[in-house]
């Protein structure tokens, strides 16, 4: 079974659109991993919590976070323990 990071996002967005393009590209050069989009317009609360801060990729089994903006060097960094 492959690690599963979640994806926050909204529909029209174009920093989320370039996230889920360096997620693609980490699945095809690195690692193979689930990525669930999350629509954060779907509840208040989501919008609440990530409004200004999408994309916003997570870990769910650590609670760890990383938040736009960051390079590929990053995320491989912050998907290096998955």
């Amino acid at each position: 079974m492959n690690p599963k990071v979640i994806l926050y996002t909204t529909l029209g967005c174009h920093l989320c659109e370039d996230a889920a393009e360096l997620l693609r590209h980490y699945c095809a050069n690195v690692q193979a991993i689930e990525v669930v989009a999350v629509e954060i317009s779907d509840t208040d609360q989501l919008i609440e919590q990530y409004g200004i801060r999408i994309p916003v990729i997570a870990i769910p089994d650590t609670g760890n976070e990383i938040g736009w903006p960051f390079t590929a060097e990053q995320l491989d960094k912050f998907l290096l323990n998955l």
